[in-house]
């Protein structure tokens, strides 16, 4: 039977090839040591003194430690120091729906293999994002925090405190791959959520923490293709005004105890080693962090990036930016002292600079209480904890309240349980749930079938069908079947059955583009590649898998149509900039019969025959019921996912024509889409009455939708990022420049399919007129909310404004405040909403500084942004910007407006310049040119060879010549030279656009009279 071990990774971009056992475990008992405590180890010292200030536990045990153990630190598995009793401490587990898994340092053959926890599985961080509610999301995050103790006290080797999430990165682009793991598209929602997500994982007690939260991932992580060599160009109103947030808030509310960094460039320099992290985060508390590289990322800055021409420039400039711990090369962590201490022969570092990084690294640690008597007030928490009733319900009601309404015609929700006596419960979601990348095991399913089979009782009926096509695959030359396993280890596919027995037929699940996934009608298990009992792969396949999974996912197949039959291609080696796709992705079957990857001409015919019709079933269970639910969706681990961006926002094609089906054969037809993203249900929301939407929920995914479905809850989620009708509403996924592409609500000016908030209810809302105050800087918005209904329901009410007048393009609308409320039928509750004055300001370019401007601002009041039901006026007396005076020195970044120009790294360690090429501009608006302005001063690089030159027009980027800057090589991106030239025909008021004759960079500039 095959062996059903797979090879995993830890988190981060892929798994180096194995170590040999042997030495795997002596590296492990060398570096990582015993946890047990020396005899020399002493109670006393100050370090274990909980009545003494966290600073000064931490110096004492600083002055303790010798310079090569303040260096073993740095790393992800930091060792033991048993002459002090000090224990082994790993950080990251990963928690961001619940507790998910973590690394086995003791694991063989394979040290720092991923292990899953059994936990409670809250829905995915998108979903948490629907439902609106801090409230509920501090909650689960006290929850995940509980469970993640339970786990440590078991065992603190594998199950560390130092917890992985949230995700915080903005859902600028509906295609990026890791959709499903934030919030929402707005940084308010996700900063707001976050924190209450990290309050609720650190616990209430002043001193200590119960776990420690870590945002991810710094900073606009927002595309998985190349996302380890892109660069995402942040034009400063970006930056502040939009992607900064969401870390800042948190950290300034003490919600979360340091940052993850990003795998992408930020302006051109390397998140993993970018300077905001010791100049920017850190300024944003009072309170000591503890940053953390993503896994992989100082070796990319040699690797991939070539940023650094060796590991130990790299990983000084990594220290000295302000990441403190390296999470690198699995558990072998003497790639990374050993680069660390060469940094420090060669100057490349201080002593103190390593000293900063492990004060930050032992703050965190006695905070966790992990050097305090019986290990602090968390530490009598244990594994009991875990799945217990009280986590059920509060997961239960997670899933309920992300659950968003989107279609309801004619009032076809709720269904009446008196009425809907036989309900149709079909589609390749119905009776499964899945889990993805970042979920812990599900401890029990209640599928969309399960959940209402139990909610109609004896007296109701189900049909139930996944309505996917089961086929056989025969080759012609032979006569035989594929055939798999019949017992739970399934088998290796071959060449047998001479007829289609239960063992020959698999049923064919449609993920879109051609991509499926073959089950076995006789176990139930997924076929996919088969490894050896090393865990590697190999060229066979099996059917012994419980769903898709893995890095690599390896479940995954087209038919391709080829003479009378088809070739199965294997589409499971997914590319990346590592890994090439090998010659042979299709499957022959080899002279024993054993299904072998082969080339293309190698490969076996085979005819596909479809022994049922998945469409044909769905319609005869939806034929004559009281109603059709039809559970469609994504597979997490095949529709988008960490590595990989969508390339559509479209349902797979056939779970399109199997709602078209059912809907022609019941009128009453219940669409449930069961994904990680908004998805383009043009057809959808024209023709089907209803429509509702859920993240993949976790096990009590069914009871939550039956719930919703029969009326037992109004649905309350709303939707936490725009839903588009097109992938062509859409620019280019690596246009990070929110602004200028008008992406997301906050610019987008098309008719979206659903807008940013919305969700529809069982109740019925009317606002009345709303009351705005303004004292003291704080604006408070009252409005009474009536629910004109006949049951009682959840109101999102949302608070929008949109400055009137502005120096700069400003936001069509922007969410200010938000809450939800409940609402009797016939009641009335007044809402108060508020926000400061200083939040309306914007991040001015010219000045370098938050600016609230003198202007009026329409206050909007409603149930989505698409749906404001009251509006109010709010006149704001803040300053006028002055007009730019580029007499000063200005940097070239602090643009107004742009074409084809991006942000690059100044140099390597901090600044920002503008990098662009022939036709590309960058211009400044309402310069004050006053009488006049007779030369200019550029600091420019160009890298390549020969001339290029800059031109200063007015008005335009085709407007009146004023001036030529001629730029020569200056031999390296780095090397600037300050250059003039003369300029004519500049006087008052213009806007200044610097046009650029080809490739060049640009630092800053100035005029002067």
């Amino acid at each position: 039977m095959p062996n059903d071990r797979r090879r995993s990774r830890p988190h981060g971009r892929f798994r180096r090839p194995l170590i040999p056992a042997l030495a795997a475990a002596a590296l492990v008992a060398g570096l990582v040591g015993t946890a047990a405590p020396a005899a020399a180890a002493r109670a006393d010292h100050p370090f274990r003194d909980p009545r003494l200030p966290v600073e000064a536990r931490v110096a004492d045990l600083l002055g303790r430690l010798t310079l090569d153990e303040r260096i073993s630190l740095l790393h992800q598995y930091q060792p033991a120091i048993p002459r002090l009793g000090i224990k082994r401490f790993k950080t990251g587990t990963e928690a961001l729906h619940g507790l998910a898994w973590s690394t086995d340092v003791n694991s063989t053959p394979n040290p720092g293999a991923v292990r899953t926890a059994t936990a409670t599985v809250f829905p995915q961080s998108v979903g948490l994002g629907a439902t609106w509610n801090p409230e509920l999301m501090k909650k689960v995050g006290s929850a995940v925090g509980d469970e993640a103790r339970g786990y440590n006290k078991e065992n603190s080797d594998v199950w560390g405190l130092q917890l992985w999430a949230p995700v915080v990165n903005l859902l600028r682009d509906p295609r990026w791959g890791r959709n499903e793991e934030g919030y929402s598209e707005d940084a308010l929602l996700s900063a707001m959520l976050a924190t209450a997500y990290g309050k609720g994982m650190q616990g209430d007690d002043p001193r200590h923490l119960k776990t420690a939260p870590v945002l991810k991932h710094y900073l606009a992580n927002n595309n998985e293709i190349r996302r380890d060599q892109t660069s995402s160009s942040l034009r400063p109103r970006v930056k502040k005004e939009y992607d900064e947030v969401p870390f800042k808030l948190p950290i300034s509310a003490d919600a979360a105890t340091g940052v993850m960094t990003a795998y992408n460039l930020i302006n051109g320099r390397p998140a993993t080693a970018h300077a905001d992290m010791k100049d920017l985060v850190r300024s944003w508390t009072d309170k000591t962090l503890f940053n953390v590289s993503d896994a992989g990322g100082p070796n990319n800055l040699v690797g991939s990036q070539k940023y650094y021409g060796t590991l130990a420039e790299a990983d000084a400039a990594t220290l000295k930016a302000g990441v403190d711990s390296f999470t690198t090369d699995d558990t072998r962590s003497h790639i990374t002292i050993a680069a660390v201490k060469e940094a420090l022969s060669k100057g490349l570092l201080a002593e103190s600079d390593v000293d900063t990084a492990v004060r930050h690294i032992l703050s965190l640690r006695v905070r966790l209480g992990e050097f305090d008597p019986g290990g602090g007030p968390y530490a009598k928490i244990t594994k009991d904890v875990v799945d217990r009733p009280e986590h059920r319900r509060l997961a239960r009601q997670a899933a309920t309240e992300q659950m968003v309404l989107l279609k309801n015609q004619g009032r076809t929700l709720p269904l009446d349980p008196a009425k809907a006596r036989k309900v149709a419960v079909v589609g390749p979601l119905s009776d499964t749930l899945y889990t993805d990348w970042y979920s812990g095991a599900l401890p029990y399913r209640v599928t969309p079938a399960d959940g209402i089979r139990k909610r109609l009782g004896s007296g109701g009926t189900v049909a139930g069908t996944e309505a996917v096509d089961r086929i056989a695959l025969k080759d012609p030359a032979t006569g035989k079947y594929v055939t798999g396993g019949a017992d739970a280890d399934g088998d290796l596919l071959r060449l047998a059955a001479t007829t289609a027995t239960e063992t020959a037929q698999f049923d064919v699940f449609d993920w879109g583009q051609g991509v499926l996934t073959l089950r076995n009608a006789a176990n139930g298990k997924t076929v996919g590649r088969w490894s050896d009992a090393n865990g590697d792969w190999t060229d066979r396949f099996a059917n012994d898998q419980a769903q898709p999974a893995g890095w690599f996912v390896q479940q995954m197949f087209t038919l391709e149509p080829h003479g009378d039959g088809h070739l199965v291609r294997y589409a499971g080696y997914e590319k990346s900039a590592d890994w090439a796709e090998p010659a042979k992705t299709y499957l022959k079957a080899d002279a024993d019969g054993t299904l072998v990857l082969a080339t293309k001409e190698e490969a076996t015919t085979f005819q596909r025959e479809v022994l049922r019709s998945g469409v044909d079933d769905a319609v005869r269970a939806a034929t004559g019921a009281d109603a059709a639910v039809v559970v469609v969706g994504s597979m997490p681990f095949i529709n988008g996912r960490e590595d990989h961006d969508r390339t559509t926002m479209a349902l797979a094609e056939g779970q399109s024509e199997l709602i078209k089906a059912v809907r022609k054969a019941n009128p009453n037809t219940v669409v449930v889409v069961e994904n990680s993203y908004p998805t383009t249900l043009t057809w959808e929301q024209e023709n089907v009455p209803a429509i509702l939407w859920s993240s993949h929920a976790g096990a009590e995914t069914g009871n939550a939708l039956a719930s919703v479905l029969f009326g037992d809850t109004s649905p309350s989620g709303r939707l936490p990022q725009t839903w588009y009708r097109s992938d062509k509403d859409l620019p280019d996924i690596l246009d990070y420049d929110i602004i200028k592409a008008d992406r997301t609500y906050l610019y987008f000016k098309g008719a979206p399919l659903y807008p940013f908030g919305h969700g529809l209810s069982y109740g019925t809302f009317r606002y009345g007129e709303p009351k705005v105050r303004n004292r003291n800087g704080s604006v408070t918005v009252t409005v009474p909310v009536t629910n004109t209904g006949e049951v009682a329901a959840d109101e999102v009410v949302q608070l929008y404004t949109h400055q009137k007048t502005s120096r700069v393009k400003q936001p069509v609308k922007q969410l200010r405040a938000f809450e939800k409320v409940r609402v009797g039928p016939g009641r009335t509750t007044t809402v108060t909403l508020g926000f400061r004055v200083s939040d309306l300001a914007h991040w001015d370019v010219t000045r370098n500084k938050w600016t609230v401007e003198s202007a009026d601002h329409d206050i909007m009041v409603g149930a989505s942004s698409g749906d404001i039901r009251r509006r109010a006026e709010l006149t704001v007396r803040g300053e006028t910007v002055p007009a730019r005076d580029l007499t000063r020195p200005t940097r070239a970044a602090d643009f107004d407006d742009h074409q084809g120009a991006e942000l690059v790294d100044e140099s390597k360690v901090r600044g920002d310049a503008v990098a662009a090429g022939a036709g590309d501009w960058i211009a400044f608006s309402g310069a004050d040119l006053r009488a006049g302005v007779r030369g200019v001063t550029a600091r420019v690089a160009k890298e390549g060879a020969g001339d290029t030159t800059i031109q200063v027009r007015l008005g335009g980027p085709s407007g009146h010549l004023a001036g030529t800057v001629n730029v020569p090589s200056t031999g390296d991106r780095y090397a600037y030279r300050d250059l003039t030239a003369a300029i004519s025909g500049a006087t008052g008021r213009q806007d200044v656009y610097l046009v650029f004759g080809g490739d060049v960079r640009v630092s800053g500039f100035s005029f002067t009279r």
